[in-house]
């Protein structure tokens, strides 16, 4: 079990400032402060160009939580860890034109139930501004990830609706975090089905078409085979690029054993994804080398580093 905004993250963490609504963020000097992110890439394209992902490109991810070092590099210092984070794809290119990921947790698992009972709290859309602009600035494209406690995926993903416009900002979903009525996040494992990933994957396929759209990134993360169910529902939506993202923690013999449960019967619609852990993973040996990864088979196409 990983890390959770509330009742585990006293002990884990010491995040306990998660809002009803919001999750905490640290504010940027004033100077680097915008009202509004700059406009997007040129004719609509992704950020390096196109309107296909792949095989052009090889997506390299760091995933955080602003004020949050224990969720993942980007907590702060964005240009400086979008400056290290490009180095870092070019270690995975094998081939291909690296694209460099941002993947912002916009709602965040909570262990305490809030005002509304929905154990989850929302980031502000000055917080998503913000790394939209560092985003735009390093011509790297921004995800925007969902834990969603008790609440219902979709509608947390429409409230969403005006980044997902955006040419550059795609979508990832957590379900681990992802709990029913009665159950809390952090102590039990979320679930989700492959019905509902197909409705999340035909919403973000409307918001292409309707707004003639690069192809958009949509990224589920999975831990174990518990975590989703019926995965063959999950099909192929014009314009949606659909990731599954094997986040299988510690050892290196570990990480692959869960690798090879989670890939063996992938659907044709879903292409490999593949997530380290700086501390979790690093406990029980070193990191898995760029070159190690791209041995994998599948060859993972996103690799996200927390």
């Amino acid at each position: 079990m990983r890390r959770v905004c509330g009742v585990l993250a006293v002990v884990l963490l010491g995040l306990t400032a998660c809002s009803d609504t919001h999750a905490p963020v640290t504010s940027p000097p004033p100077s680097t402060v915008r009202s509004t992110p700059p406009p997007p890439p040129a004719d609509g394209d992704l950020p390096r160009g196109g309107r296909v992902i792949f095989p052009k490109y090889q997506l390299v991810a760091y995933v955080g939580l602003p004020g949050s070092p224990a969720l993942g590099p980007l907590d702060k210092d964005l240009d400086a860890k979008a400056a290290k984070l490009e180095k870092l794809s070019q270690a995975y290119a094998a081939g291909r034109t690296p694209q460099p990921v941002l993947e912002l947790i916009a709602v965040v698992a909570r262990g305490s139930r809030g005002k509304d009972g929905l154990y989850r709290g929302r980031l502000p859309d000055s917080a998503i501004e913000e790394y939209l602009t560092v985003a735009r600035k390093h011509r790297m494209l921004l995800l925007l990830d969902i834990q969603p406690g008790r609440a219902k995926i979709l509608p947390e993903v429409k409230r969403l609706e005006r980044w997902l416009k955006e040419p550059d900002v795609g979508l990832a979903f957590d379900p681990e975090w992802a709990v029913g009525p009665g159950q809390v996040p952090g102590r039990v494992f979320g679930h989700t089905t492959g019905a509902e990933l197909d409705g999340i994957a035909s919403y973000l396929s409307g918001l292409v078409q309707a707004n003639d759209l690069p192809e958009k990134v949509f990224v589920f993360h999975q831990l174990s085979t518990k975590i989703v169910s019926n995965e063959q529902a999950l099909k192929k939506h014009p314009g949606v690029v659909t990731i599954k993202s094997v986040d299988g923690i510690g050892a290196r013999t570990d990480k692959l054993k869960t690798w090879a449960k989670l890939t063996t019967k992938l659907p044709p619609a879903v292409h490999a994804g593949f997530k380290l852990f700086y501390t979790e993973d690093t406990r029980h040996g070193p990191l898995m080398t760029p070159p190690q990864v791209l041995a994998l088979k599948p060859r993972p196409e996103f690799v996200v580093y927390e």
